[in-house]
């Protein structure tokens, strides 16, 4: 993908692409599903960028995106899921399933995309100008509990 984006992009490229201005938001006007989609992602995203900034090639950032890819981690309505004040608890077991699913598609796809863009082709280091946001909180949120 380029810089640009297109009718091909989905939520995982534009919360990429607009990662870095959102970061400075504390808050966020919520209009549709979609950005809440988009606010979980930048999220992630913040959290994947904490353990890329300690990697040393792409290749080390790959298998470190892999594990909180697939990683049993709360959803709406359970402790420890730092926006249910904006998501809907999932009605039953079957919609928790979906959610969990669906979630964890995001976080893999989002962490193997993001290492696409964080290393840098010509050194295969993570790059400054994406590692430099890992202190920014977006929202003042995180997916992580405190000191983590």
């Amino acid at each position: 993908m380029n810089n640009i984006l297109t009718k091909d992009t989905d939520i995982v490229d534009e919360a990429i692409y607009y990662f870095k201005a959102n970061v400075f938001f504390k808050n966020y006007e919520i209009k549709n599903e979609a950005d809440r989609t988009l606010i979980y992602i930048t999220l992630y995203i913040s959290e994947c960028l904490k353990k890329l900034q300690k990697c040393n090639s792409k290749s080390q950032g790959e298998k470190e995106m892999y594990t909180p890819g697939i990683t049993n981690f709360p959803i709406p309505g359970e402790p420890g899921f730092p926006l249910n004040a904006i998501y809907a608890k999932p009605a039953n077991k079957q919609e928790d399933e979906v959610m969990r699913a669906y979630l964890q598609q995001l976080r893999q796809e989002t962490g193997l995309r993001l290492c696409e863009k964080v290393f840098d082709p010509q050194n295969d280091k993570p790059s400054k100008w994406w590692t430099c946001f890992v202190k920014r909180q977006f929202m003042n949120k995180s997916l992580s509990g405190p000191g983590q």
